[in-house]
């Protein structure tokens, strides 16, 4: 199976969707429901972007399910108990990491966003090694090689990482279960990863166009906008989150008659962000 797709760009922005894959491998042999596991999936955004690379921005999409594997952890977020041998690579320790990987959202997935158990099995070093190999590196390979080359074109790089969340966050799914999602969270890991006039650039034309917008809570943004995001090198990694609810019956998975509009207000952002030099923005 075709596992990412990268499409290059000739603009300074770079474009990625790690969790929309609908792509299951042979090998997952999971043990729950398939419905449960697809409330996983950020479905549809590869479609609400869909125009992007017609405007030259590059655009990387994993077709794996982010319940195969998440390539927005890194390969240390491994959650130990899900192996019927030893783990011998590398194994975060950080609190807020391990956070995560005791709700069963590491690397590998544990547990559905409800809590149900994916597996009925224990996994081998060598499959989910093989994961890594298939999925996590030829990812993070494409979107840094997207980054590098929209940098040495224009100076600078503008990375959003693209997800969906659902409107109301499930019980095994963030710290904060039964919170109620604004239209967007904008994250920059605390103004780690991009500039922060950038960012409000971005905060205050959604808002313009009337939707609510958090900023950093709940989602600050992962591995991808930290690994990715030098805003010191005009290097600019912002992860945005979008309501289910604007676009899709979360029930049914299908899109509604928000998809159209919400993709259109999707462009203006892009035009926007295709016109801004972040070099060029006064500091707040």
């Amino acid at each position: 199976m075709q596992y990412v797709t990268y499409r290059p760009g000739t603009t300074p922005l770079v474009l990625d969707s790690p969790h929309s894959g609908v792509n299951y491998p042979d090998d997952f042999a999971y043990a729950c429901p398939l419905e449960r596991l697809r409330t996983a999936e950020d479905t549809h955004v590869e479609k609400l972007y869909d125009f992007a690379p017609a405007l030259g921005v590059a655009w990387i999409e994993a077709h794996f399910p982010r319940s195969y594997l998440d390539a927005n952890r890194n390969t240390t977020e491994v959650d130990v108990t899900l192996f019927n041998e030893p783990w011998p690579e590398p194994v975060a320790t950080d609190p807020a990491t391990l956070s995560k990987v005791r709700l069963g959202k590491g690397l590998i997935w544990r547990a559905t966003d409800e809590g149900v158990p994916i597996y009925n099995r224990k996994l081998s070093v060598a499959e989910v090694r093989a994961r890594i190999a298939n999925c996590w590196q030829p990812y993070h390979a494409a979107v840094a090689q997207a980054i590098d080359a929209a940098h040495a074109r224009h100076g600078y790089s503008i990375h959003v990482n693209c997800h969906s969340m659902p409107a109301v966050g499930a019980s095994h799914a963030t710290d904060f279960p039964g919170l109620v999602h604004a239209d967007f969270v904008i994250g920059d890991r605390d103004q780690s990863t991009a500039s922060k006039p950038l960012v409000i650039l971005i905060c205050e034309h959604l808002e313009n166009l009337g939707y609510s917008v958090a900023y950093n809570h709940p989602y600050k943004g992962v591995e991808l906008v930290r690994r990715y995001g030098h805003p010191a090198q005009q290097r600019h990694s912002i992860q945005i989150e979008i309501n289910r609810k604007l676009y899709m019956n979360e029930q049914t998975l299908e899109m509604t008659d928000g998809f159209a509009p919400l993709q259109q207000n999707l462009r203006s952002l892009l035009d926007l962000l295709l016109g801004t030099d972040p070099r060029t923005l006064s500091p707040f």
